[in-house]
C-alpha cells in the first residue's frame, strides 16, 4: 500500500489553478522529490497533503485512509518549513520536545526521545543551549529533530534548504539522506533545485502549471527527459532540430541522427528535435568525418566561438555548419587538448546519450511510469 496516495487532485484559487488533475503515489519509506519552478504547484501539493490546503476536488489518502478533510493535527504527518519556525524562547531540548508534550507522553519518554533524536542529527550536547543561539544549519537539525522525534508516518519538507549557503546545504542534503534511510519514513520533499533532488530523491516528479511532465528515477528523468521542459530545466541541454525521413532522422546540413526513442517510441514520425546533454558531446580537430559516411550516426561540424575555463572542467559554446549552436562541457585532463575560439572541430555523441523529443507545445506519450519501461525502447540509427 503506498504512504501517499493523490487521485486527481486539484486546486483552484478564483480563475488560477494551481495543481490540475494530480494523481501521484508515494512508496513507503521512499524518498520522493517534487521538483518545478516558482509557481509550478509543488508547495500547494505538499500543502495539501499536509492538510494547510484543502483540495478544491479529489482525495488524499495516507496508507489506506482518505484524510482529504481531515485537520493537520489529526493526520500523522510532520512539516519541515524553509523558515524552521523555532521557538525563540525555547532551548533545543525543548523545541523538540514540544509535540511530545502536547501529546501527553511520559516525562522519562521524552528525556529519551529526545536525547536519542539529538543524537541522530549530530547535536548531542547542544540540549541546553537556547536555539537562536545556533547557527543555520543547526537550526535546521534542530526542526528536522523536531519533526522526527514524533515518528510521523510521513514527513514533509518545504524547501528546508533554501536558507544556507552552498557548502552548508552539501552538508546538509548528505546527512538528510542518512537520516531518512536509518529512520525509514517516507519524505516528501519539495525543491526548486535539481541538484538536490537529484542527489536525495530515490524519485522525482518534475512539475510544470499544476501537472508533473516526467516522473521516475533521477537518472532516467535526466539521461531520458520525457518533454523539452524537462529536458531543459533539470540541467543543461542542447536541443537539435531534426527531420524524420523514412526510417531516419537528418539533421539541417543533411547527417544522420541516431538516438533512443524514449518517450516518443510510440509516435517517432512526431520527433522534431534531439536532446543531448553538454558532458556528453566529444570534441574533435580531426574533421575527417564532417562529410559521415553513411553507417555513421551523430556527427556535426562546429566552430568554436566561445570558451570559458571553469578549474575543473571548460565549458565551449559552438556553431554548427547550419547556424545553429551546440553547448559543450569538457573536462580538462590535457592542456595541450584545450581548443581556442576560432578552431574548426568535429562534435560528436553516442547514440545511446541522445533523446528524441516532440516539437515544444507537442506531446510525447504519457509519462507516468511507463516513461521508465521506454528508456530500453527501439532506437532510431
Amino acid at each position: 500500500m503506498p504512504a501517499v496516495r493523490l487521485e486527481h487532485v486539484t486546486k483552484s484559487y478564483k480563475s488560477m489553478v494551481a495543481v490540475d488533475d494530480l494523481s501521484l503515489e508515494l512508496a513507503q519509506g521512499e524518498f520522493f522529490a517534487l521538483l518545478g519552478p516558482s509557481g509550478c504547484g509543488k508547495t500547494t501539493t505538499l500543502r495539501m497533503v499536509g492538510g494547510f490546503d484543502q483540495p478544491t476536488s479529489g482525495k488524499i489518502f495516507l496508507g489506506g485512509e482518505d484524510i482529504t478533510w481531515t485537520p493537520p493535527y489529526r493526520r500523522d504527518v510532520n512539516t519541515v518549513f524553509q523558515s524552521y519556525a523555532l521557538f525563540p524562547h525555547l532551548t533545543v531540548f525543548d523545541n523538540v520536545a514540544f509535540g511530545l508534550r502536547r501529546k501527553g507522553t511520559d516525562k522519562g519518554e521524552i528525556s529519551s526521545l529526545v536525547e536519542e533524536h539529538l543524537e541522530l542529527l549530530g547535536l548531542g550536547g547542544f540540549g541546553s543551549r537556547p536555539a537562536t543561539q545556533l547557527s543555520g544549519g543547526q537550526q535546521q537539525r534542530v526542526a528536522l529533530a523536531r519533526a522526527l522525534v514524533n515518528r510521523p508516518r510521513v514527513l514533509l519538507l518545504d524547501e528546508p534548504m533554501g536558507a544556507l549557503d552552498a557548502k552548508i546545504r552539501k552538508t546538509m542534503q548528505l546527512e538528510l539522506k542518512r537520516i531518512q534511510r536509518e529512520v525509514g519514513i517516507t519524505f516528501l520533499y519539495v525543491t526548486h533545485d535539481q541538484d538536490e533532488a537529484m542527489a536525495l530523491g530515490d524519485r522525482l516528479a518534475v512539475m510544470h502549471s499544476g501537472k508533473y511532465e516526467d516522473l521516475g528515477d533521477p537518472q532516467r528523468v535526466y539521461d531520458q527527459p520525457a518533454t523539452q521542459f524537462v529536458a531543459q530545466f533539470l540541467g543543461a541541454c542542447n536541443l537539435l532540430p531534426v527531420t524524420p525521413e523514412r526510417d531516419r532522422l537528418h539533421l539541417p546540413d543533411g547527417n544522420v541522427i541516431g538516438t533512443r526513442l524514449g518517450a516518443m517510441a510510440s509516435t517517432p514520425h512526431l520527433i522534431r528535435q534531439v536532446g543531448v546533454r553538454p558532458e556528453k558531446v566529444q570534441l574533435s580537430r580531426d574533421l575527417a568525418g564532417a562529410s559521415s559516411p553513411s553507417d555513421q550516426v551523430n556527427r556535426v561540424s562546429a566552430t568554436v566561438d566561445s570558451v570559458v575555463y571553469l578549474g575543473a572542467t571548460s565549458e565551449y559554446e559552438l556553431t554548427t555548419s547550419w547556424g545553429g549552436h551546440l553547448h559543450v562541457l569538457v573536462q580538462n585532463i590535457n592542456d595541450v587538448d584545450r581548443l581556442r575560439p576560432g578552431d574548426q572541430v568535429l562534435a560528436s555523441w553516442l547514440v545511446e546519450h541522445g533523446f528524441a523529443l516532440p516539437a515544444e507545445g507537442a506531446s510525447a506519450a504519457p509519462v507516468e511510469e511507463a516513461v521508465t519501461e521506454a528508456k530500453e525502447a527501439s532506437r532510431v540509427d
